[in-house]
């Protein structure tokens, strides 16, 4: 199939460009976008929370007070759950909340996502993208000009200059195809490809 090549200056031709059926024309499934939105949103989550164990509690390697005589319950730590400042009895431990996704599900998705984005005229193809210091009031004013406000830049490699230059700007994420994500791919208004990483889309996704 054929598809446009878009221009960021006016009064400029920039011609049709060929790309694949399987990457740019598959069916769009909600049901396997949103599993693997999901999933990607899942592995994400830190799962952090923990308590200790009284295994894990620092100090009460000593018997508090000898067994009998004092009068009160027999205690081997001053760590028992039983203690104040003991250990907790069913502790929490890190979570894992990764889901799993298989490859071929995966690049499924990615390939339907890309191919609503281009229904949809919301991905937007250009020969290449690149500014030449990282200052974000250049990448702004290409953009402005462009009339691009919420937009994602996905290049074929990583340019430092555009990283730093967007860093700062509202509505605006630099990455390359490689590290490219679903939900940045469906959660910006705009995706500006580069020839370049529609090519290396082709190639993982085909």
């Amino acid at each position: 199939m054929e598809l446009q090549l878009q221009s960021l200056k006016a009064g400029e031709s920039a011609g049709l460009i060929q790309v694949s059926d399987a990457t740019f024309g598959r069916p769009f499934s909600e049901s396997l976008v949103h599993q693997v939105v999901t999933a990607y949103l899942a592995g994400a989550r830190a799962g952090t929370h923990a308590q200790k164990t009284r295994s894990q509690v620092r100090g009460g390697g000593a018997k508090p007070f000898k067994q009998k005589g004092s009068g009160r319950a027999r205690a081997g730590t001053i760590r028992s759950p039983l203690w104040r400042k003991g250990g907790k009895i069913f502790a929490a431990v890190p979570g894992d909340y990764s889901q799993k996704v298989n490859k071929k599900m995966y690049r499924s998705a990615i390939s339907a996502i890309l191919s609503e984005l281009l229904r949809q005229e919301r991905l937007l193809v250009v020969d290449s993208f690149s500014v030449g210091s990282p200052k974000a009031r250049e990448l702004l004013a290409k953009l402005t000009a462009a009339n691009l406000s919420n937009v994602l830049i996905v290049t074929d490699n990583v340019d430092a200059n555009l990283e730093l230059a967007a860093r700062n700007l509202i509505n605006v994420e630099v990455t390359d195809s490689r590290h490219a994500d679903p939900v940045s791919l469906v959660g910006f208004e705009k995706v500006l490809m580069t020839v370049g990483a529609l090519r290396q889309f082709e190639e993982v996704l085909g």
